[in-house]
């Protein structure tokens, strides 16, 4: 499934007909609204929603975005993750293992203006693109900095010292494992 029609799916599902004021009747099939539902409500056909969820057309515009998320009754950060896996293209593609791209001058000048305070730069996927040699002054023990290009996501779940950097590791990894799957969502991944 892509990720944009599951993100859709599971918002249908998760609001109640008596959420949006419609009757709840005795059966139904599907938890949530039907896409006939969610589709009176936001506006839109119920073919055209049915094809959004099945990443048959991941470019909506942004009026039925909007129609969408008012009829789901969706948070600010919930429009904002909605609104980015459409420009993400509904998220169905993943990229491939490429070449981090190169740090803004501006974001470098910044990190030099930070030290020795401990710094650093990171892409959606974890790579550490640059740091203050603070941050390496208190990462380097760790073992995070014992490779050519470190990855906060390959250091956490495949070096055992991380358990020990990070006393919290559970929920470092919780947090690691969500960003994989949201640069993955948004095409980064």
């Amino acid at each position: 499934m892509n990720a944009l029609g599951g993100f859709l799916r599971a918002r249908r599902e998760a609001i109640t007909p008596a959420e949006v004021g419609l009757p709840t009747g005795a059966r139904r099939r599907t938890p949530g609204l039907r896409r006939a539902e969610l589709a009176a409500l936001a506006g839109v056909g119920v073919v055209y929603l049915t094809r959004l969820e099945r990443g048959r057309h991941p470019h909506p515009s942004a009026q039925v975005i909007g129609a969408l998320a008012d009829a789901l009754r969706l948070s600010s950060h919930e429009r904002v993750h909605l609104h980015r896996l459409v420009k993400a293209g509904g998220g169905t593609t993943c990229a491939g293992a490429t070449a981090p791209r190169p740090v803004r001058p501006t974001v470098l000048a910044l990190l030099d203006r930070l030290e020795p305070s401990p710094a650093f730069v990171t892409d959606a996927r974890g790579d550490v693109l640059a740091r203050t040699a603070g941050f390496r002054w208190l990462a380097a023990p760790t073992g995070l900095l014992d490779v050519e290009r470190p990855n906060l996501a390959r250091y956490v779940f495949g070096d055992v010292r991380a358990r020990t950097a990070f006393p919290d590791w559970e929920r470092v990894a919780d947090e690691r494992a969500a960003a994989l799957r949201a640069a993955a969502d948004l095409g980064d991944g």
